[in-house]
Protein backbone atom coordinates (compact mmCIF):
# COMPACT_ATOMS: atom_id res chain seq x y z
CA UNK A 1 0.00 0.00 0.00
CA UNK A 2 1.20 4.10 -0.87
CA UNK A 3 0.28 6.79 1.18
CA UNK A 4 0.32 10.03 -1.23
CA UNK A 5 0.64 13.19 1.46
CA UNK A 6 -0.50 16.26 0.28
CA UNK A 7 0.82 19.47 2.54
CA UNK A 8 0.30 23.01 2.54
CA UNK A 9 2.59 25.06 4.68
CA UNK A 10 1.81 27.53 7.00
CA UNK A 11 2.64 30.99 6.20
CA UNK A 12 1.74 34.44 7.48
CA UNK A 13 -1.66 34.95 5.95
CA UNK A 14 -2.22 32.07 4.21
CA UNK A 15 -5.72 31.63 3.06
CA UNK A 16 -6.91 27.69 3.62
CA UNK A 17 -10.80 26.85 3.42
CA UNK A 18 -11.10 23.68 5.82
CA UNK A 19 -14.66 23.61 5.18
CA UNK A 20 -14.42 23.74 1.09
CA UNK A 21 -11.38 21.11 1.39
CA UNK A 22 -13.28 18.49 3.60
CA UNK A 23 -16.42 19.00 2.07
CA UNK A 24 -15.54 19.69 -1.67
CA UNK A 25 -12.11 19.01 -2.86
CA UNK A 26 -11.77 15.14 -1.40
CA UNK A 27 -15.03 14.40 -2.24
CA UNK A 28 -13.95 14.82 -6.12
CA UNK A 29 -10.62 13.23 -5.33
CA UNK A 30 -12.71 10.16 -4.61
CA UNK A 31 -14.83 10.30 -7.50
CA UNK A 32 -12.51 10.51 -10.04
CA UNK A 33 -10.55 8.02 -8.53
CA UNK A 34 -12.89 5.59 -7.90
CA UNK A 35 -12.17 2.42 -6.39
CA UNK A 36 -8.12 2.85 -6.42
CA UNK A 37 -8.32 5.04 -3.59
CA UNK A 38 -8.13 3.16 -0.84
CA UNK A 39 -9.51 5.67 1.50
CA UNK A 40 -8.17 9.30 2.68
CA UNK A 41 -7.61 11.11 6.01
CA UNK A 42 -7.91 14.79 6.28
CA UNK A 43 -5.46 16.92 9.01
CA UNK A 44 -6.23 20.38 9.93
CA UNK A 45 -3.16 22.13 11.57
CA UNK A 46 -4.02 23.84 15.22
CA UNK A 47 -2.93 26.84 16.71
CA UNK A 48 -1.94 28.00 20.14
CA UNK A 49 -4.09 30.72 21.82
CA UNK A 50 -2.12 33.44 20.40
CA UNK A 51 -2.30 32.13 16.77
CA UNK A 52 1.00 30.76 16.38
CA UNK A 53 0.82 27.42 14.64
CA UNK A 54 1.91 24.19 16.36
CA UNK A 55 3.14 22.63 13.21
CA UNK A 56 4.78 23.03 10.00
CA UNK A 57 1.65 22.72 7.79
CA UNK A 58 -2.29 24.40 8.01
CA UNK A 59 -3.57 21.31 6.37
CA UNK A 60 -2.78 17.79 4.74
CA UNK A 61 -4.54 15.09 2.90
CA UNK A 62 -3.62 11.23 2.49
CA UNK A 63 -4.20 9.47 -0.15
CA UNK A 64 -4.14 5.53 0.41
CA UNK A 65 -3.53 3.37 -2.73
CA UNK A 66 -2.67 -0.17 -3.08
CA UNK A 67 0.08 0.99 -5.71
CA UNK A 68 1.91 3.88 -7.07
CA UNK A 69 0.58 2.68 -10.55
CA UNK A 70 -3.09 2.16 -9.28
CA UNK A 71 -2.32 6.28 -7.98
CA UNK A 72 -1.04 7.37 -11.18
CA UNK A 73 -3.75 5.97 -13.88
CA UNK A 74 -6.57 6.73 -11.68
CA UNK A 75 -5.33 10.50 -10.65
CA UNK A 76 -3.50 11.31 -13.93
CA UNK A 77 -6.89 11.32 -16.32
CA UNK A 78 -8.11 14.28 -13.71
CA UNK A 79 -4.76 16.25 -12.91
CA UNK A 80 -5.33 19.14 -14.25
CA UNK A 81 -9.37 19.18 -13.30
CA UNK A 82 -7.88 18.39 -9.14
CA UNK A 83 -4.97 20.85 -9.45
CA UNK A 84 -7.42 23.47 -11.22
CA UNK A 85 -9.73 23.00 -8.02
CA UNK A 86 -6.79 24.57 -5.77
CA UNK A 87 -7.69 27.80 -5.88
CA UNK A 88 -11.05 27.48 -4.31
CA UNK A 89 -9.70 26.81 -1.00
CA UNK A 90 -5.95 27.96 -0.70
CA UNK A 91 -3.30 30.70 -1.98
CA UNK A 92 -0.11 28.35 -0.85
CA UNK A 93 1.59 25.98 -2.69
CA UNK A 94 1.28 22.14 -1.79
CA UNK A 95 4.10 19.73 -0.73
CA UNK A 96 3.51 16.44 -2.13
CA UNK A 97 5.52 12.32 -0.63
CA UNK A 98 4.38 9.41 -2.30
CA UNK A 99 5.87 6.89 0.70
CA UNK A 100 5.26 3.13 1.30
CA UNK A 101 2.36 2.23 4.27
CA UNK A 102 4.78 -0.56 6.12
CA UNK A 103 2.45 -0.41 9.38
CA UNK A 104 -1.32 0.25 9.40
CA UNK A 105 -3.28 -1.07 11.81
CA UNK A 106 -5.63 1.30 13.43
CA UNK A 107 -8.94 -0.04 11.72
CA UNK A 108 -7.70 -3.93 12.66
CA UNK A 109 -7.92 -5.87 16.03
CA UNK A 110 -5.65 -8.15 18.21
CA UNK A 111 -4.22 -11.07 15.79
CA UNK A 112 -5.03 -9.31 12.93
CA UNK A 113 -2.96 -6.16 13.98
CA UNK A 114 -0.03 -8.09 15.14
CA UNK A 115 0.21 -10.24 12.15
CA UNK A 116 0.10 -7.51 9.99
CA UNK A 117 3.08 -6.03 11.55
CA UNK A 118 5.18 -8.74 10.95
CA UNK A 119 8.15 -8.24 8.49
CA UNK A 120 7.74 -10.12 5.25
Amino acid sequence: MIKVSVMYPFKPGVRFDHDYYRTKHLPLIKSRMGAALKYYTIDKGLVDGQGKPLGAYVAMCHLLCDSVDEYESSFGPHAQELKGDVSNFTDVTSIHQISEVVVENSAKGGAEALESMRVR
